[in-house]
């Protein structure tokens, strides 16, 4: 009689790992951004997506902040070598990095263990790490503000945008400071696993699920009068009635304010116009709606106030590169595959 093999389980895929590179003069809220959005994320079934760890230079031991305390970091350079992604925190010690736009001995060796292909981000003057290493040359770039121009005069090869929030420029990604880094984090959640997942981690975190990374930073920006009114009211109406028209009279009308007024106030908060606002708004319900449902490209469009399936696949190769049909494949037929990044350059 013949001998029987039992069947074998197929295993699941390896998780994506995320390396958090801590360098002397880390600052402990962007260092802890990675793990609480990437360490949250879980696919339907639970599992989690990301592997997520964090290194130093040098063998594992005490790596001070900017605060008054250390934190002890168990895992030498070695572990870049097991990066999918590398992400490098704003320091504030960064010394010939910052000063001459040049790499440490110490740390072009550890940089020199990342695998070829190995996403890269940096959050704030992260940036600068990434840029010593020619990672950024002819690529742009975002970082905090208050650094961009000594950022562009260090690197003048990077193409330095110091009004967005973050920047996708494919296996290399740049955001602005502090919270921006958790824009980031969910962008890149969002590309690599879809909205929805995305959202859940956001909901989880009690931030915002979006802040596209072309919205501004708000440079210089006075604070707004709490006796004025803002657009906060317009936008959870249109939110609502995003499968109907909207006219931007109609939004103002809800603020009580003129069309001129409205249009002003709207900038000042949000960064970009109303109607910039309603199309990415709309955007991001056609992709929830082409993830999560097998409704038609037409209804989709509709849904999500396109009106037809032309004008909404205008839109979203404007924004993602890809046919709606491309990006609900990507999802339904390769789960795993890096979703397409939304264009904010």
């Amino acid at each position: 009689m013949p001998e029987t093999t039992p069947a074998s389980s197929a295993e699941p895929p390896p998780r994506h790992r995320v390396v958090v590179l801590a360098l002397d003069g880390v600052l402990p809220f962007e260092l802890g951004i990675p793990q609480r959005i990437f360490g949250r994320a879980r696919s339907p079934e639970g599992a989690r997506l990301y592997d997520v760890i964090t290194c130093s230079i040098r063998p594992p031991g005490p790596v001070r902040t900017d605060a008054d305390f250390d934190i002890l970091v168990e895992n030498g350079p070695e572990a870049l070598a097991t990066a999918d992604t590398i992400l490098i925190p704003a320091s504030y010690e960064l010394g010939p990095v910052y000063e001459e736009g040049r790499l440490t001995d110490e740390l072009a060796a550890a940089l020199a263990l990342l695998r070829p292909g190995t996403r890269l981000v940096s959050i704030c003057t992260g940036g600068y790490v990434l840029a010593a290493a020619g990672f950024l040359d002819g690529r742009p770039a975002s970082t905090h503000w208050s650094s961009a121009a000594h950022f562009q005069r260090t690197f003048p090869r990077i193409k330095v945008d110091a009004d967005v929030l973050f920047i996708d420029d494919g296996d290399v990604l740049t955001s602005a400071g502090v919270a921006a880094g958790i824009d980031l984090c969910l962008h890149i959640v969002r590309r690599d696993h879809g909205t929805a997942i995305a959202n859940d981690v956001a909901r989880r975190t009690v931030v915002p699920p979006h802040r596209d990374g072309g919205q501004a930073q708000y440079i210089q920006r006075p604070v707004p009068d709490a006796q004025l009114a803002t657009t906060t009211t317009a936008r959870a109406w249109a939110l609502a009635r995003l499968h109907e028209p909207i006219q931007l009279r109609d939004m103002a009308e809800q603020e009580s304010m003129s069309v001129r007024t409205f249009t002003r106030r709207f900038r000042e908060e949000a960064g970009i116009s109303p109607g910039q606002w309603l199309v990415r708004q709309r955007v991001e319900r056609a992709r929830h709606l082409l993830e999560a449902t097998d409704l038609s490209v037409d209804r989709i469009a509709r849904n999500a106030g396109f009106g037809t399936a032309q004008s909404m696949r205008q839109h979203l190769q404007a924004a993602l590169g890809v046919s709606p049909t491309v990006y609900r494949r990507t999802f339904r037929a390769l789960p795993a595959k890096a979703a397409p990044a939304l264009r904010t350059v």
